[in-house]
């Protein structure tokens, strides 16, 4: 896949951006992942970004997007926070993704053998941590009791893209009109298959 320019993104839809993501991961996962000449796309992207999607995901070190969804400099929009949920700042870079740079579609994606849902079932209390685990307990709740910290994960991934179109009318507007798609996915931090269609 090349660099993403101004003239592939005006002819961009969600539903090729959400498969270019779901092809890169097969590539990944297959060993089959595209030559890149990484200091020619620094050169091509020099005067501008043209991102086909924003990627949600937690600072997890084991699930690099670019990588495991065999992306070059200048693909993708890539917010990383522990627990992939959102917040006022969050929101309003996807706005900015999406409404200013025109960015086709949001991917929430959760992971296995999550650090962030280990702790919030856990309840743990550290610092600053502590605020950012309790953000995640309605997926802790939504899950259940018996739930195993991969399920948790799971519904944390779709309670948080409920929340983006409950939170931004400026996206929900976008997904309204066509512009934009919202979908959630999960990866396996063993395998490194991504699980779409979780959200």
């Amino acid at each position: 896949m090349i660099t993403q320019t101004e003239q592939s993104l005006s002819t961009m839809t969600p539903e090729k951006a959400l498969n270019l993501l779901k092809e890169g991961n097969n590539r990944f996962v297959d060993g089959q992942n595209d030559d890149r000449n990484l200091l020619k796309q620094v050169e091509t992207t020099s005067g501008g970004q043209y991102p086909f999607a924003v990627i949600l995901g937690c600072v997890d070190s084991r699930v690099p997007h670019e990588l495991i969804f065999d992306l070059g400099i200048g693909d993708v929009f890539s917010v990383r926070i522990a627990g992939n949920h959102i917040n006022e700042d969050i929101l309003g870079s996807m706005e900015f993704a999406c409404h200013v740079v025109g960015s086709k579609h949001i991917l929430v994606l959760g992971h296995t053998s999550c650090g962030a849902i280990q702790g919030a079932a856990g309840k743990v209390e550290l610092g600053h941590l502590t605020q950012l685990l309790d953000k995640l307990q309605p997926a802790v709740t939504a899950a259940g009791s018996e739930a195993t910290v991969d399920q948790i994960a799971a519904a944390n991934v779709k309670l948080t893209v409920e929340e983006i179109k409950a939170q931004s009318p400026t996206l929900r507007a976008l997904v309204e009109s066509g512009d934009l798609s919202i979908s959630g996915a999960m990866y396996d931090v063993s395998s490194g298959q991504v699980t779409f269609d979780i959200a």
